[in-house]
């Protein structure tokens, strides 16, 4: 199995790699199959711009590397441009992945809405 360049720098020098210590929303996601688990921090300012984003995840090269990609890809953005990243926005960022990793990127876009989406029901309630 081939990864391009990009892939395997994201993978070997991981980009926002780690937790946030007061993050406005965390989201995570899973694939039972694989194993990989993705867990997205968010640092979201009063105009609804992330600020920050960190991930943790627990899997393959390729799952790492789209979380490095991803955050590099949401970072400086609103929440609305966010929840529009595709998996295949994340899959041409990084050159490519191959057929059986494309599920990966998948993993990296459900986290991420799954964080937005916290942070909005935060909102929704109150309680920022």
């Amino acid at each position: 199995m081939l990864y391009s360049e990009k892939v395997m720098d994201h993978f070997q020098h991981p980009r926002n790699q780690g937790a946030l210590d007061n993050p406005s929303a965390i989201g995570q996601a899973g694939n039972p199959v694989c194993g990989d688990i993705m867990k997205i921090y968010l640092q979201v300012n009063d105009d609804g711009i992330i600020e920050d984003i960190k991930f943790e995840t627990l899997g393959c090269a390729a799952a790492i590397a789209v979380s490095s990609a991803l955050t590099e890809l949401v970072k400086g953005k609103t929440l609305d441009e966010a929840y529009k990243i595709t998996k295949d926005k994340v899959v041409n960022d990084l050159g490519g992945l191959p057929p059986a990793k494309i599920h990966c990127s998948m993993l990296g876009v459900d986290a991420l809405h799954a964080a937005i989406d916290n942070y909005r029901q935060k909102i929704a309630i109150g309680k920022k």
